[in-house]
């Protein structure tokens, strides 16, 4: 399976900051609605949320700024699955754009199946883990995102 792409967009000018750029903000907001999409791929689509009363809640996002994305440009992010355990989900999500071989940012975020009625954490249902394990399994030829596991830290002078 090659890289799984959970959301396109085109840059509009609501996004856009005096440099030109897209915002600091939108590019969460453009990595948010691809885990929207992935939630659909796993099981937890709105009706599904609706019924079981479940959701993922995001426990911890870092955002890699590589390239500048300007107003107009078509934009896609592709997703992959790190890991997952009972109740988490690790995944990385890139930002990518025609013509251009390296990615714009990236993703690494750590997510939480929650129980809304508490809200508490709760295991995946037996359908998302299934989902899950398909995904991963159809992903596990590919690179390791580069840049998992990165933390912030000035360098030595």
């Amino acid at each position: 399976m090659p890289a799984l792409t959970t959301y396109r967009t085109r840059i509009v000018q609501d996004w856009v900051d005096y440099n030109g750029h897209l915002r600091d903000a939108y590019y969460l907001l453009i990595f948010s609605y691809a885990t929207d999409a992935l939630m659909e791929r796993i099981g937890l689509d709105a009706d599904a949320r609706g019924q079981s009363r479940h959701s993922l809640f995001t426990l911890e996002a870092h955002i890699n700024y590589l390239h500048e994305v300007k107003l107009d440009t078509d934009v896609w992010v592709q997703t992959q699955i790190i890991g997952f355990d009972k109740k988490r989900l690790h995944l990385y999500h890139s930002l990518h754009r025609e013509g251009f071989d390296q990615a714009l940012a990236a993703s690494e975020q750590m997510l939480l199946h929650v129980d809304l009625a508490g809200p508490r954490s709760a295991p995946f249902g037996s359908r998302s883990v299934e989902l899950l394990e398909d995904l991963q399994r159809g992903q596990q030829d590919l690179p390791a995102g580069e840049y998992v596991g990165r933390t912030l830290r000035l360098a030595a002078a």
